[in-house]
């Protein structure tokens, strides 16, 4: 897992992925991501996706098989990932935890080291 810079609550996830350049970092390390339905739209290129986002249903168009079926496999790939930010919100500092954005983001890497050694034994 990786954790980027504190940022205000209301920064959207494909500004916050646009500004750390996540994208070219990806490409750069032969890397690809699995990701939720906030990162739609933010990986373009058709024929060498860097990161992989689920199937959208609304009212009007519905889901077929095949996409609930890419939607589950996607699900089940992410499963480890939101395991970890489960750990990693158990800190419960987090919850009334009011600083510099600076202070925070060390903070939030301290305790993903932290976790990730808890996790791990």
């Amino acid at each position: 897992m990786w954790i980027s810079a504190a940022r205000p609550g209301r920064t959207h996830d494909n500004t916050a992925a646009r500004q750390d350049h996540v994208l070219a970092h990806l490409r750069a390390a032969g890397l690809g991501a699995l990701a939720d339905l906030g990162f739609r739209g933010l990986d373009n290129d058709v024929l060498n996706p860097v990161i992989v986002t689920g199937y959208h249903a609304s009212r009007v168009h519905k889901l077929t098989p095949g996409q609930k079926t890419a939607n589950r496999v996607l699900a089940v790939g992410r499963a480890p990932v939101e395991h970890g930010f489960a750990h990693l919100k158990n800190w419960r500092i987090l919850t009334k935890f009011r600083t510099d954005p600076a202070r925070a983001t060390h903070l939030l890497r301290a305790l993903l080291v932290l976790t990730n050694l808890e996790v791990n034994r």
